[in-house]
């Protein structure tokens, strides 16, 4: 009973609406803000440093330099706050937790990376689909 009420909940918040993307990679994920009774749609741009869970719980963090101060800021998948999440470049890293970066400043703090053309992310997003 117990397994069947945890299965019908996660299949609810399915992450494959999102294009495939793993640590090193650079996105740019539009978040809705909400503002008194407006809201409105703000990018936030940086590189994945983590992705951790699974199912509802999977979540992903992104790295960005705001002037001389790092940001962070975790996302859940099934989050209704993301509007669109778009991938700029895939990173060339050998590890999954790309917590080093938090030490490094300016051209060190730099991936060797892959620039993704909206052909390529299409391309992949169908395969991975299938």
């Amino acid at each position: 009973m117990r397994n069947d009420l945890v299965s019908r909940v996660t299949t609810q918040y399915d992450s494959n609406k999102w294009p495939q993307f793993k640590a090193g990679d650079t996105l740019g994920v539009y978040v809705k803000i909400k503002e008194g009774e407006k809201t409105r749609i703000q990018l936030f741009k940086g590189v994945v440093i983590k992705i951790q869970g699974s199912g509802a719980t999977k979540s992903f963090t992104v790295r960005k330099m705001s002037g001389e101060v790092g940001v962070e800021r975790t996302f859940p998948f099934a989050s209704p706050m993301i509007d669109e999440i778009k991938l700029y470049s895939r990173g060339k890293v050998r590890r999954s937790r790309l917590f080093y970066l938090r030490g490094l400043r300016g051209r060190a703090a730099r991936l060797e990376s892959d620039l993704v053309t909206q052909e390529k992310s299409k391309k992949n997003a169908a395969a991975s689909a299938e």
